[in-house]
């Protein structure tokens, strides 16, 4: 659900299918990651406020029915902390039944709020925050143009956990391609150790016109993983995520560019995620005609 007319297309997490989107920035400041093309046609701009309250207005006939709110477009952790506080009380103010808003953020949005402002966003109504994290390795963050170190990378992370917000956390299989799928799934492990979030989702990389990575890969400069490749660094990845016993971590694998869904929850479930895994590596062995701009056949 969203009231906005603005350029550029909408995009929100899977779980935020049913939220009220409101568009607090136009595309994403940083909108240089090579693997990426979903802000590509529009121009960064945040939105001032008599943008933002015409949304909000819009949305007030369905006040009783709206319970959550995710602040769009790519990184609305970039807005200065003083707007989103009054972003998040207006909406306290307006939807009594709201419980949860949530917004993507980039590394860069993180490390720039202290934790005093990341506790008085929670303490506002920000209650998640999704984080493209993508690598914990150093080699394909530089690759990739993430703008971040890998230290950078989990520092930001662990800021969020720090102040009592909940993390959900992306990373992408396949992104260093098979050069350095080992080191992803390692470096990326050890990230999601030190950072602890309270969910992790693993995707699938997809070339996308429009994106970098898909001219290396046409150029021959890049050589993406098959689906058996994608599931052999899923399991490498997991075999080496160590939580402590009593986290609560949900793993999902379930994005539309995953070959075969997969849930649980860490630490609990690992060896029987390792098994599911294992399974899935071994049912697509046998593909050997695979798309990668478009997953298997």
């Amino acid at each position: 659900m969203y009231f906005d007319h603005a350029e550029g297309n909408v995009f929100r997490p899977p779980s935020e299918a049913y939220s009220f989107i409101l568009r607090v920035t136009i595309g994403c400041s940083h909108n240089a990651c090579t693997y990426c093309n979903m802000y590509r046609s529009v121009k960064f701009r945040t939105r001032p406020m008599d943008e933002i309250i015409t949304q909000i207005n819009a949305a007030k006939p369905y006040a009783q029915h709206i319970r959550r709110i995710f602040l769009a477009d790519g990184n609305a952790l970039v807005l200065s902390t003083d707007k989103l506080l009054t972003i998040l009380t207006i909406l306290q103010q307006t939807f009594p039944r709201l419980q949860r808003v949530s917004c993507y953020a980039g590394p860069k949005d993180m490390l720039n709020k202290t934790r005093a402002e990341l506790i008085a966003l929670r303490e506002a109504g920000l209650k998640l925050v999704y984080y493209g994290l993508e690598s914990g390795d150093e080699v394909v963050l530089r690759a990739v143009n993430k703008g971040v170190s890998a230290a950078e990378a989990i520092e930001a992370g662990q800021r969020i956990v720090a102040a009592g917000i909940k993390l959900s956390v992306m990373v992408i299989a396949g992104l260093g391609g098979k050069e350095n799928s080992s080191r992803h799934a390692n470096n990326t492990a050890q990230a999601i150790n030190a950072i602890r979030p309270n969910m992790l989702s693993a995707l699938t990389l997809m070339l996308y016109r429009g994106s970098e990575l898909l001219d290396q890969f046409e150029r021959g400069e890049f050589t993406p993983l098959p689906p058996a490749g994608i599931m052999g660094e899923l399991y490498e990845l997991v075999s080496g995520i160590e939580l402590p016993l009593a986290s609560h971590c949900l793993f999902r694998s379930t994005h539309i560019s995953n070959h075969i869904a997969l849930a649980a929850t860490l630490p609990k479930d690992k060896d029987r995620l390792l098994d599911d895994i294992r399974a899935a590596q071994a049912q697509l062995a046998h593909v050997t005609d695979w798309d990668p701009y478009n997953n298997v056949e």
